[in-house]
């Protein structure tokens, strides 16, 4: 048992509190005992009505297992329908409203970009993505297969000067069509210039000057009028730079000197307090809520070491450049920080209740990183300039449990002093409840919404749970082409623009899971801004820089625009059963499927269970790396349960395909130092258990999640570990 200290009818863990008393409370001349008893009274306010949520969405799930088991064939839609009105499924719409919103900063009220998501936990990750906010266009594509490696443009193990080449003209091909010159092309450049009346003036080979089709797009500039060293320029509200050096290696091949263009890429970012983390105690929470203390007030680093080196990797500082007109422009060079809580249903040691009974973890999420938020409003004003707080909050089943979130977050704005409606919420529209009602949970927040963002994944996994017992569902990609899931999609832009987010909320939406396929992400992610979402979630600062360019080519401005003339109903076709006939495979198909769910559960759970690692590139069965998280894994133990209880595979093919795919998931990680066989031992080895246990038990895990058996065996692991 950890070291607890016991305050205002709480017991504390010894490490939690001497961190909250010494370090984040006396910077913001709160009296340590008026915020533990302000704290403690919120945790007893809030509890009973945390606890009667979970209760309710029991007795739904309940009443929908009843009903599919008493009525297995498709049966009436219209009464289905009235029935999920009946038991308060499905919510009756009110009248039209628009949010209120107040102090929302330009990131996301204006600009449209992409969006990372990294892990809380790790320090070098999230200093990654937080300095993301530009990027390298030249590395994006250098180091990325959006180039192909055909003969001559090889990456190899030093530089390509013909693939630098193709690098080049696909810039200079940007840079045309985004911040176009008239009469010549940016490929025809041999110098820039600034003129303080003209703007940027570009010089071709015989020292004839053009300017820009719109003059307008030139921001600023550094180093001299007639060489600059950096030109900044904008284009659909993103900045472009182009950096010039003559003397540089790229420079110095470059017929204008130019040596890369940056990128305003990751606009804002995630610090992820769940379904990337493995935080199950005391202790990892602790270490959660140092590294966003770290990020809020600019003291977090991570040491890289390379070869015989090492260096301090921290956030990077905001920039200025010189205007025409001889002022000075801040350029930030940090991605807005949201920081993203758990939902409603787990329970964490770090606070105990008299009875032993743990706090909610969502409840202490909300004070504590907003305590620690309060830090970037009074004391260092780098993250917001508005005076906001961003908090996501995931996994909400319907307008009660939205409503509870804006309480919850009421109380700790009076507990702390601020403003209502000072603390923002970025709605997860992720789960069937939340979808189908998601006009009334989005009035439940109208007063602080910041964004409503489709989480398909974690979406996918509540629509399997939610019909288990109707009938088998199909295998993961068919999923993919459901008429459900492009309404689910389409529903959540159109809910957004109809209640006012066009230039005053983020619409957002999925992440891309294939970080080493970008090409295949140029291909098909361009149709997030091409649907009217002004963000959408990328695996890597790499993948910011590359997605960055569909904002460039697509206005969302624009297609807000044109979409706000509509107003679809997609609430029917969300209602639609996603089963199939399991007849339509044949039984080699089948296992195929069966194997593949089974290796991806094996491959993330391992590294979960053994490492703590929440996110991990997890190579599939055809050794392609897939970014896992809790969401996919959601995913795949719940379809594997739901074909068990279906017929459609037996128990004991599940088993032998796990212990099959044990020995492939070994062999995979066959260089990790770390790792631990799962072969080793079926029996005992406490990552094989908790992936039999995802699915043998998926039917009677609440809602399908995959977090109280990941938590248990984790900290079965962690035990073992203490005491060894």
């Amino acid at each position: 048992m950890n070291s607890r200290i016991e305050i205002a009818n709480l017991k504390v863990d010894a490490t939690l509190f001497e961190f909250i008393n010494t370090e984040v409370l006396p910077p913001l001349k709160f009296n340590n005992l008026e915020f533990w008893r302000g704290f403690s009274d919120l945790i007893y306010k809030l509890t009973p009505k945390n606890k009667d949520l979970l209760v309710e969405r029991d007795r739904i799930q309940g009443l929908l297992d009843d009903w599919h088991e008493n009525n297995k064939a498709n049966g009436d839609f219209f009464e289905y329908r009235a029935f999920l009105e009946e038991i308060g499924y499905l919510k009756a719409v009110g009248p039209d409203f628009t949010i209120s919103s107040e102090n929302v900063d330009d990131e996301v009220s204006k600009k449209a970009g992409p969006q990372l998501v990294v892990p809380i936990m790790n320090a070098r990750f999230a200093i990654n993505a937080v300095n993301a906010r530009w990027g390298s266009l030249y590395d994006a594509l250098y180091g990325n297969d959006v180039i192909p490696e055909s003969p001559g443009l090889e990456k190899g193990p030093g530089y390509n000067a013909k693939r630098g080449e193709y690098v080049v003209n696909y810039g200079r091909d940007f840079l045309d069509k985004s911040v176009p010159i008239d009469g010549i092309s940016h490929n025809k450049v041999f110098q820039y210039q600034i003129s303080l009346s003209e703007g940027l003036l570009c010089i071709d080979k015989n020292n004839k000057s053009y300017k820009l089709k719109q003059p307008g797009k030139l921001l600023g500039y550094l180093g001299d009028k007639e060489n600059p060293t950096s030109i900044l320029l904008e284009n659909n509200n993103l900045k472009i730079e182009i950096k010039v050096d003559f003397k540089s290696n790229v420079g110095s091949t470059d017929l204008a000197g130019v040596k890369d263009i940056m990128l305003e890429s990751a606009i804002s970012t995630i610090l992820d307090c769940e379904d990337s983390v493995s935080a199950v105690d005391a202790e990892d929470k602790l270490l959660s809520y140092k590294n966003w203390f770290g990020l809020i007030t600019g003291s977090l680093t991570s040491e890289i070491i390379r070869n015989d080196s090492s260096f301090k990797r921290k956030l990077n500082s905001d920039r200025e450049f010189r205007t025409l007109d001889g002022s000075v422009l801040v350029v930030p060079s940090r991605s807005l920080m949201f920081i993203r809580n758990v939902g409603h249903l787990m329970t964490n040691e770090s606070i105990l209740l008299p009875d032993g009974s743990e706090i909610y973890e969502g409840i202490m999420d909300a004070v504590i990183t907003s305590l620690i938020s309060l830090h970037d409003l009074k004391v260092y004003q780098r993250n917001s300039k508005t005076g906001s707080i961003y908090i996501v909050k995931p996994k909400m089943h319907g307008p009660e449990e939205v409503k509870f979130t804006d309480e919850l977050f009421s109380e700790c704005e009076r507990l702390l002093g601020l403003k209502l409606g000072t603390i923002k919420v970025g709605l997860m529209d992720e789960e069937k409840r939340t979808s189908v009602n998601l006009y009334e949970c989005v009035r439940a927040v109208q007063n602080r919404i910041v964004f409503i963002n489709t989480g398909f994944l974690d979406r996918t996994g509540d629509e399997i749970h939610t019909n288990m017992s109707k009938g088998p569902v199909p295998p993961k990609d068919q999923f993919k082409e459901m008429l459900w899931l492009h309404a689910y999609e389409k529903n959540n832009v159109n809910v957004g623009l109809k209640t006012g987010f066009h230039k005053k909320a983020q619409i957002g939406k999925g992440m891309w899971a294939k970080p080493d396929l970008m090409a295949d992400m140029m291909r098909e992610k361009i149709n997030h801004p091409e649907s009217g979402a002004s963000c959408a979630w990328v695996p890597s600062p790499t993948a910011a820089s590359l997605h960055a360019l569909h904002y460039h080519e697509v206005s969302v401005c624009d297609q807000q625009k044109k979409l706000m003339k509509k107003d679809e109903d997609y609430i029917d076709d969300m209602l639609m059963l996603p089963l199939f006939d399991p007849k339509t495979l044949t039984k080699i198909e089948i296992q195929r499927e069966v194997d593949n769910n089974i290796q991806g559960i094996l491959g993330y759970v391992v590294k979960w269970i053994d490492q703590g690692i929440g996110c991990s590139k997890v190579p599939d069965i055809n050794n392609i790396g897939l970014m896992e998280d809790r969401a996919t894994l959601r995913i795949s133990s719940q379809i594997l349960a739901n074909w068990i209880a279906h017929g459609v595979c037996s128990e004991k093919s599940i088993q032998e395909s796990m212990e099959r795919m044990a020995r492939i998931v070994d062999e995979q990680n066959a260089g990790d130092p770390k790792y631990r066989l799962l072969s080793d031992d079926f029996l005992t080895n406490s990552a094989f258990r908790a992936a039999a246990s995802l699915i043998f038990d998926g039917i009677t895990q609440p809602n399908g999640y995959t977090e109280p058996l990941l938590h248990s065996f984790r900290q079965e692991v962690k035990a073992k570990e203490a005491s060894e």
